[in-house]
């Protein structure tokens, strides 16, 4: 599930990582996951929320994957997931957010959170990295339904995820790509900040085509932070499982 838009401080995190899962249930009522902190996470704009789905919510994602992502005409992801028939697509779906969670370690992750817009799924953005304690790398991927589209979403959804990889978790670069003739998608880089970073082969639908790379480092990210994102649900156990140290 590679993106549409396919997509640090040394030895500390930024301030929103405060927002730690005790306090913030203490404000909703929720009570934190024992196991699992990372069900406990959301990152909220005032247009939409970020987090991870619920069974019966990755239902309602697929669903709304079934009702189109793209122009079936072209393929803007370098695995080409969507093309895969009914009911193997489905089925592949879930096993991808099962195996985010089944295999994830703090030195090879992937979040793959849910969009919200008025409470309902719009679409996907997800966050990943390998070697994340000592290198500070994030990659982003996401996809968002074709009939929410057009209205800002795309870039809003990455806006939120960068906040908590830099502030969050104290990211020092957030790398992204994107096929060369996905104007939205490198459009919507650009915007953010990211600056080219070379261009390499990928095949898509079999045929070699120029993928474009992109990086986004912290200064260029703090010249353009935003202070209506929040995070919350960070716990100090929710950091380690990022590979980030945390003193105890």
């Amino acid at each position: 599930m590679v993106d549409v838009l396919y997509s640090s401080v040394s030895g500390s995190v930024g301030h929103a990582a405060t927002h730690v899962a005790d306090s913030a249930r203490c404000e909703t009522g929720l009570v934190p996951h024992p196991y699992w902190p990372l069900f406990d996470l959301r990152v909220w704009t005032p247009r939409l929320e970020l987090r991870l789905p619920t069974e019966d919510e990755q239902n309602e994602l697929v669903a709304l994957s079934d009702r189109g992502i793209h122009d079936p005409s072209t393929m803007p992801f370098s695995q080409p997931w969507t093309d895969r028939p009914a009911p193997y697509r489905q089925r592949e779906s879930l096993q991808y957010w099962w195996g985010a969670r089944a295999n994830w370690s703090p030195r090879d992750w992937r979040l793959p959170c849910a969009v919200f817009v008025d409470d309902q799924p719009v679409g996907v953005q997800e966050l990943m990295a390998t070697d994340f304690g000592p290198l500070r790398s994030v990659r982003t991927g996401s996809w968002l339904g074709r009939e929410h589209q057009g209205h800002g979403i795309g870039r809003e959804m990455r806006a939120a995820m960068l906040h908590l990889a830099f502030d969050g978790l104290g990211a020092r670069e957030a790398l992204s790509g994107a096929f060369f003739d996905n104007e939205p998608s490198l459009r919507t880089s650009r915007s953010l900040g990211y600056v080219f970073n070379g261009e390499e082969k990928f095949l898509r639908r079999g045929k070699p085509e120029r993928m474009i790379n992109l990086r986004l480092d912290r200064e260029a990210w703090s010249t353009t932070r935003r202070d209506d994102i929040a995070i919350e649900g960070l716990s100090q156990d929710g950091l380690e499982m990022f590979g980030v140290p945390v003193a105890r």
